[in-house]
C-alpha cells in the first residue's frame, strides 16, 4: 500500500527531522487519522520526494526522513490554455491535468465564458485551483507542481502566448488538419493546446488566434465537452510525441 503523501515546501529535508506544515499535519491526524510511527512521504513541488516516519508528540507533528530522491525530468512540456467552463468544472480540469503531467494551465476568459471572475472572486478561485493541484500531486505521486496562472482575458492570453514559445494548437471541430497529422509533421519539445468554453470559439477569436500563430486542429469524430477536450488532447499529444510510456 502506498504511503500517504504530503506537500512540504522546499528546501526538501535530507536525513533529518522535518516539521509538517499546519495543513499537512491537520490532514494527517484529523482526516487520515495517522498515528506515530506510520510511514509517510513528503514532496516539495520541485521534483523531489523523501520517505519518512510520522512522529507525533502532543501538538508537534514531524517526520523522520531519509535521503531525498529526484523525479526523472519530463520529456516535453505541455501547456493547456483552457477556456473556463461553467460551474466548478474547471476544478476537474485542474485535477486531471495534474494527473496527466500537464506542466501549466492558463485559464482563459473568452467572450463566451459563462463564469465571471473578477477582483476578489478571481483571486479566491485561483487559490482554490492551487489547492487542488497539491491534492492531485499527493494522490497521483507527482512531485512537481502543475503551474496554474491567474485567469486571463482573451486578449491578454494571446499576448502571453507570444512569449510562450513552442507549437500552439487550437482545438476546432472544423479544422482542416487532425492532431495526429500535425504532430507527425512536427515534434516540438514545448506544446500548447487551446480549448474553448461551452459554445466554442467566437469567429473573431478564431481569426485572432490564427493571426497570432496558433494552428487549428481537430481530434476525433465526436463532439467533446470543454472540460473533456483539453484533457483528451493532452493525453493523445503526450502519447503521440512519446512523452509518456503508452
Amino acid at each position: 500500500m502506498t504511503a500517504p503523501r504530503f506537500f512540504h515546501p522546499p528546501p526538501q529535508p535530507h536525513n533529518t527531522q522535518a516539521e509538517l506544515p499546519e495543513a499537512a499535519a491537520h490532514h494527517a491526524l484529523r482526516v487520515l487519522r495517522l498515528r506515530d510511527g506510520q510511514a509517510i512521504e513528503l514532496f516539495d513541488g520541485e521534483g523531489w520526494a523523501v520517505s519518512g516516519t510520522l512522529r507525533v508528540a502532543g501538538r508537534k507533528v514531524q517526520a523522520q526522513v531519509g535521503e531525498a530522491r529526484q523525479s526523472a525530468p519530463r520529456r516535453g512540456q505541455l501547456t493547456l490554455y483552457q477556456g473556463i467552463p461553467a460551474s466548478d468544472r474547471m476544478d476537474w480540469v485542474v485535477e486531471k491535468a495534474t494527473e496527466l503531467g500537464v506542466a501549466r494551465i492558463v485559464p482563459v476568459l473568452t467572450r463566451r465564458t459563462v463564469l465571471k471572475l473578477q477582483g476578489e472572486r478571481r483571486e479566491r478561485r485561483w487559490q482554490h485551483w492551487q489547492r487542488i493541484v497539491l491534492a492531485a500531486c499527493a494522490q497521483s505521486g507527482r512531485n512537481d507542481l502543475l503551474e496554474v496562472l491567474p485567469p486571463l482575458p482573451w486578449a491578454e492570453a494571446l499576448v502571453h502566448a507570444q512569449g510562450d514559445g513552442g507549437l500552439h494548437l487550437l482545438c476546432h471541430p472544423e479544422a482542416p488538419t487532425t492532431l495526429t497529422e500535425c504532430l507527425r509533421q512536427q515534434a516540438p519539445e514545448q506544446l500548447a493546446l487551446w480549448v474553448g468554453p461551452e459554445g466554442g470559439w467566437e469567429a473573431n477569436e478564431y481569426t485572432e488566434a490564427l493571426r497570432a500563430g496558433v494552428h487549428p486542429v481537430r481530434h476525433g469524430a465526436l463532439t467533446l465537452r470543454s472540460e473533456t477536450a483539453g484533457l483528451a488532447l493532452a493525453a493523445a499529444s503526450s502519447a503521440l510525441l512519446g512523452w509518456v510510456d503508452a
